[in-house]
């Protein structure tokens, strides 16, 4: 094997192996931005292998399904990343851009044959689409260091592809058949960046998907399924975590202990199918009543806890009443028209320094108080006043 056929050989390698493995992880994960991604390196192991291996066909033409390899490499790459954070994919506006990058291209190629004018053609085409995930990805929050370096790999590939066509031809002057072409500086560096970029692509997106599995078996491991909120483990890390930056801000909270009248009667008299509902229902009720930075948890049978960070006991006295008055309504649809379920809650506030378990405790018992006072109604923990023996 000479060494320039290794060198053409390197990137359709790096392509059929990477697609390969994204084809592998998408049968274990079948989402689709995985999906995106292995053709993306499939499409890219077809486009060097039309463009360096491919044997010459008439006016050149296998150079346009390599180069409309190119694009699609770009296109559904940028799928893959923008595709993994949830955001609209723009494939019209990709679509657009490349069909316009492969009519310029095609001019040059067979009505006025030019190879920079083609190198500049494919070149702003993928460049435009590598500026769309920039575009795409700017506005939105990466709390991962892998989102940042998704980031600044698609603004590296758009630089990568619009910067330097024009620095190096500027400096190298143009070509006058393939055979300089794929002899020249331009070419080398094609090769070598292209490799580079797809490796560091490649890996990048490889850990982003790690991460999204570990979040999401995290998610399985501390989540309740039937209410929709975290279980009693996940519950006591997240709330402990939050009381304690609430701590070190010196801020309040507060902490709500919620339990379903008479739970035990319902399964036993409309069974367990209509509890359920109603646990599912009080787990959706309380997801819409509470603030965003509220921390609940399914903590039993039919037990629940919600911590507020930040908040005072009034505040926290508003969404408790919240709860309980809306909790009807939210079930209605979902339970027998003759049954109206009702919770009781034990209220608690916690001063900077408090402990979970301590809040957890006071909480529970003004839930006590409020089920011996009649149910269906919210109590607020006040701590035994302090006696103090008369002095002599």
């Amino acid at each position: 094997m000479t060494g320039q056929l290794f060198i053409s050989l390197l990137n359709p390698g790096i392509g059929l192996a990477f697609a390969a493995a994204f084809f592998l992880m998408w049968l274990q994960r079948r989402e689709r931005y995985i999906a995106y991604a292995a053709g993306a390196y499939l499409a890219t192991a077809i486009a060097f292998l039309f463009q360096d291996v491919v044997p010459a066909m008439p006016m050149e033409l296998q150079r346009l399904p390599a180069n409309i390899g190119f694009l699609a490499t770009g296109a559904l790459f940028a799928a893959a990343i923008i595709g993994r954070y949830g955001l609209p994919i723009p494939w019209r506006a990709m679509a657009i851009v490349a069909a316009l990058s492969t009519a310029v291209f095609t001019w040059f190629l067979l009505a006025q044959p030019s190879i920079p004018a083609r190198i500049y053609a494919i070149s702003v085409g993928a460049g435009a689409i590598a500026l769309m995930v920039v575009r795409a990805l700017w506005p939105s929050a990466r709390p991962h260091v892998i989102d940042r370096v998704l980031f600044w790999i698609a603004a590296l590939s758009a630089a990568n592809l619009l910067i330097r066509p024009v620095v190096i031809l500027s400096f190298s002057g143009g070509f006058d058949d393939y055979v300089g072409f794929q002899q020249s500086l331009y070419w080398s560096t094609v090769q070598f960046s292209q490799a580079m970029v797809s490796i560091l692509a490649a890996i990048s997106l490889m850990v982003a998907v790690a991460i999204d599995m570990l979040a999401e078996l995290r998610a399985e491991a501390d989540g309740d399924p039937l209410s929709g909120l975290l279980n009693r483990r996940g519950f006591e890390a997240k709330a402990g975590a939050a009381l304690r930056r609430c701590a070190d801000a010196g801020q309040p909270a507060a902490l709500l202990i919620a339990d379903l009248d008479r739970f035990k009667s319902v399964n036993d008299t409309h069974g367990h199918a209509v509890g359920d509902a109603i646990i599912a229902a009080f787990g959706c009720h309380v997801r819409a009543a509470g603030p965003a930075e509220m921390v609940a948890g399914r903590i039993g049978g039919e037990e629940f806890a919600l911590l507020l960070p930040g908040f005072t006991i009034d505040g926290a006295r508003q969404i408790a009443e919240r709860v309980c008055t809306g909790l009807h309504a939210a079930c209605a649809d979902r339970i027998p028209a003759t049954l109206r379920p009702t919770a009781s809650i034990g209220l608690a506030a916690g001063t900077p320094g408090i402990t979970l378990s301590a809040l957890l405790r006071d909480a529970d018992q003004a839930l006590y108080e409020a089920k011996r006072a009649g149910r269906d109604r919210v109590r607020t923990f006040h701590p035994a006043p302090v006696r103090r023996e008369a002095t002599a």
